[in-house]
């Protein structure tokens, strides 16, 4: 009796250890993948902020602003290419004392590969309706998935429509997480063109100079902490700063200038997201792999003696 027995655990025993290794480097590569219906807010805000009220056609400063950043996953739009995933993002830029009345509201589309998070121009990428902008081989809201190091990254910026470097340069802790720093210049950039006229004294000009034609120009200074685990951002802050100014330069008005930091609640649910990610991650990369070695040891050296016992 006791022989079957042995001989079936000796094959479960064998199952086991053929299943690690699969699980570990064949499983895991198709599990850990970005997902295709990504939900998330979140809610930036900058104190002592300057914007340009177009209502009361005057600069207001020392006020709160707030960015509400939504980003929604897009299920149907890969084209039937589930290695593809796309999301929608809109940034919704208002004053905390008027949240009905938007300064300025920003929408993107990013298609990237699940596995790699590297950008593709596909499935109606755009940016602010602009369909002809090149996104491909850059990275967008997310940094490479399990496996983040510490180098730089090219990543799209939406606002300039432009790739620029998002460079490593420090760990730092996040709500107790421990993630990398980068960090990611935008050089002054011209970003629209604007068909009215500005009057020279709201330009800084003498007012005896005729109405100036003006063009839109931002820049800005972006940091994101990033979980290395997972690639997944838990925190960010972005310093901006937009003027309109003429073509030679000597007139300008500030539009806005805000410095926007992630508030706690949302890095906390960040720091949830990744910490989740990385269990899941952890789980087909070593807990799974892992017990099955062990188990499978175990039956194997169990169906072994009890193979070789007598009766």
């Amino acid at each position: 009796m006791r022989r079957p027995i042995g001989m079936v655990l000796i094959g479960l025993g064998a199952f086991l250890l053929t299943l690690a290794p699969l699980v570990r480097f064949y499983v895991a590569d198709q599990v850990i993948v970005a997902p295709l219906n990504r939900y998330q807010v979140t809610l930036l805000e900058s104190k002592d902020a300057t914007y340009f009220d177009q209502a009361d056609l005057k600069t207001k400063t020392g006020v709160t602003l707030q960015a509400r950043n939504t980003v929604r996953g897009d299920v149907r739009a890969n084209e039937g290419n589930d290695d593809i995933a796309v999301w929608d993002s809109t940034t919704n830029i208002y004053d905390q004392a008027d949240p009905d009345n938007p300064i300025q509201i920003q929408a993107f589309r990013l298609a990237f590969d699940r596995r790699t998070s590297v950008l593709t121009d596909c499935c109606g990428t755009h940016v602010d309706g602009d369909g002809g902008v090149r996104m491909a081989g850059a990275y967008g809201l997310l940094l490479p998935l399990a496996n983040v190091e510490k180098k730089d990254y090219p990543v799209f910026d939406q606002t300039t429509k432009q790739t620029a470097p998002m460079e490593f340069n420090a760990v730092e802790e996040v709500q107790g997480l421990t993630t990398y720093r980068f960090t990611q210049t935008i050089p002054l950039t011209k970003t629209a063109a604007m068909d009215a006229k500005l009057p020279a004294k709201m330009l800084g000009l003498p007012e005896d100079t005729p109405a100036q034609k003006v063009d839109r120009y931002t820049e800005a200074y972006n940091t994101t902490w990033v979980d290395p685990r997972t690639g997944v951002p838990v925190k960010h802050r972005k310093n901006i700063r937009s003027t309109v100014q003429t073509e030679d330069g000597k007139g300008k008005m500030i539009v806005a200038q805000a410095d926007l930091v992630t508030v706690d609640k949302d890095q906390k649910a960040g720091v949830d997201l990744a910490n989740s990610t990385a269990l899941k991650i952890d789980a087909v990369r070593s807990y799974i792999p892992g017990a099955a070695v062990l188990l499978g040891l175990i039956l194997l050296g169990v169906g072994v003696f009890l193979g070789l016992a007598r009766g």
